[in-house]
């Protein structure tokens, strides 16, 4: 009788205490769920990061100041398809066969998504911003309710407005800078639905090239800079703008406690090695004036560079505010919270990150991960601890990221037996992938000049990153012709 009268205790206060139903992951009270993902945004450039003085990001500073932010916060990948379809599926990418941009998405397509995970316990889901995963008129496919995606100022494609109504699936134009639109179609979601547990996903795309802030952002970075350096500090800034947005909105709404925030990148900085302040009209592919100071290389690379990004969570009440959180973390885990926290059951095999809830509330004083692992084209790595071995073609090097989060010494000499256990789990790990293995016997040319200057010490070879970019710029000059042609045979309306 005894146990009886504890048990219905412990069961009303769950229903009538948030808190101990949302951490508890039994669905009693379930969350709201915001995914902010930025686009090779590196690591640095957020002020809470401490290292640059020149950015300006007080909102995206407030959820690390009131919640956490991974020091060694991970994406699945160096580059933008495969990392969004990592995140998105919750699983290793390399799984089901999407390895970099130049592979086709329909892999992905057979995806179960968060949204999609999320829907079958009763959430509304929406998404905004850049997609890269398929057509991106059927972004609704994949589980989101309302989906605006807009990744430029070109138009863009939507089934809701800006002021929270539906509108059957149409091409939408104008009406401002798209950083500032997705921000404003996240708070018209926010607004439509704060009476109901909901998920967005927002991917703005910045502070990607074509850089193309406004003045009234550019304006903010006064003085002498690289001009690439400026755009990148204002498009982060408008990024930042519409976080504060979405911070009031969830204020007014009274949901700020029951809504947890994840921000993370999709993957480091493209430095293009020499970080040349090419002209912003004439070099669209070129540096994006991102940088990821101290850690070594740049996106394309499965050094610390490519992979290691800006990492908050922040749940006010819930997750306890200024912590730095130094286990590693992969974008993985963000599926695996949120189906946690919506109280759904997952088998193993279903899910390859860790709900990381109980480890950010210390109840679990342990590593999430005893692993994490790699593989982007010719290139593979695994962590274990202190230790990752990262491999390039015939190339191969240990480093102590502990010692040396910079990758500046490789230890692989010195410790062959460690380098020789980490390569084999790398194997084991990789017999499983589509297609299987790791071990690939030479680097693309560009990934060769990387793994030259970063890893090796040899100096750039300007002279190939020159022809590089006359290349690709031919090829950009040929499809702006293209697209001056259909604007004037179809002229953009001034409404959205």
């Amino acid at each position: 009788m005894k146990t009886l009268f504890f048990v219905l205790v412990f069961a009303w206060c769950a229903v009538c205490s948030p808190k101990v139903g949302w951490v508890l992951g039994n669905g009693l009270n379930k969350p709201n769920m915001i995914v902010i993902l930025t686009d090779d945004h590196g690591w640095s450039d957020l002020g809470a990061q401490g290292i640059r003085k020149d950015i300006q990001t007080p909102n995206l500073d407030s959820l690390a100041t009131g919640g956490l932010r991974a020091l060694q916060g991970y994406t699945t990948a160096p580059q933008c398809v495969p990392s969004r379809a990592g995140l998105l599926s919750g699983r290793y990418q390399n799984r089901f066969g999407v390895e970099s941009n130049k592979e086709s998405v329909v892999p992905f397509l057979e995806q179960r998504t968060i949204a999609e995970r999320l829907q079958e316990a009763g959430y509304v889901t929406g998404m905004a911003g850049k997609w890269h995963l398929g057509d991106e008129k059927k972004i609704t496919d994949h589980g989101f309710d309302k989906a605006f995606f807009k990744h430029s100022n070109a138009p863009g494609y939507w089934n809701m407005d800006l002021e929270g109504r539906d509108i059957q699936p149409s091409e939408q134009r104008g009406g401002g800078y798209h950083l500032d639109l997705i921000s404003d179609f996240a708070c018209a979601f926010i607004d439509r639905y704060s009476d109901r547990p909901f998920f967005f996903y927002l991917a703005p795309r910045a502070p990607h090239t074509p850089l193309d802030a406004p003045k009234k952002y550019t304006d903010r970075f006064p003085g002498e800079m690289p001009e690439r350096r400026r755009q990148a500090l204002s498009m982060i800034s408008a990024v930042d703008d519409g976080v504060g947005r979405i911070l009031d909105t969830l204020r007014d709404h009274r949901i700020e406690e029951k809504t947890i925030i994840f921000v993370m990148g999709d993957n480091g900085a493209p430095l293009k090695i020499t970080r040349t302040d090419s002209p912003l009209q004439g070099d669209p592919g070129g540096w994006d004036g991102s940088l990821n100071d101290p850690l070594n290389g740049e996106k394309g690379m499965l050094s610390e560079g490519g992979i290691r990004t800006p990492w908050l969570a922040y749940w006010k009440g819930t997750i306890p505010g200024g912590q730095t959180y130094e286990h590693p973390v992969i974008s993985l885990d963000i599926a695996a919270t949120a189906v946690a926290l919506a109280g759904l059951e997952t088998h193993p095999q279903d899910l390859d990150g860790v709900n990381l809830l109980p480890y950010w509330t210390g109840r679990n004083r342990e590593a999430p991960h005893q692993k994490l692992y790699w593989r982007w084209t010719s290139q593979s790595a695994i962590r274990e601890g202190k230790w990752k071995l990262l491999r390039g073609g015939s190339r191969e090097y240990l480093f102590d990221l502990q010692a040396d989060p910079g990758e500046k010494h490789n230890l692989i000499n010195q410790y062959p037996d460690i380098a020789t256990s980490l390569r084999q789990q790398l194997r084991t790990w990789g017999a499983d992938l589509t297609p299987p293995g790791v071990d690939t016997p030479t680097l693309s040319q560009a990934a060769t000049n990387y793994f030259d200057f970063y890893l090796d010490g040899k100096p750039a070879l300007p002279s190939e990153i020159s022809k590089d970019t006359k290349n690709s710029t031919d090829r950009r000059e040929q499809r702006k012709q293209q697209r001056q042609k259909a604007i004037q045979n179809d002229p953009p309306r001034d409404k959205p």
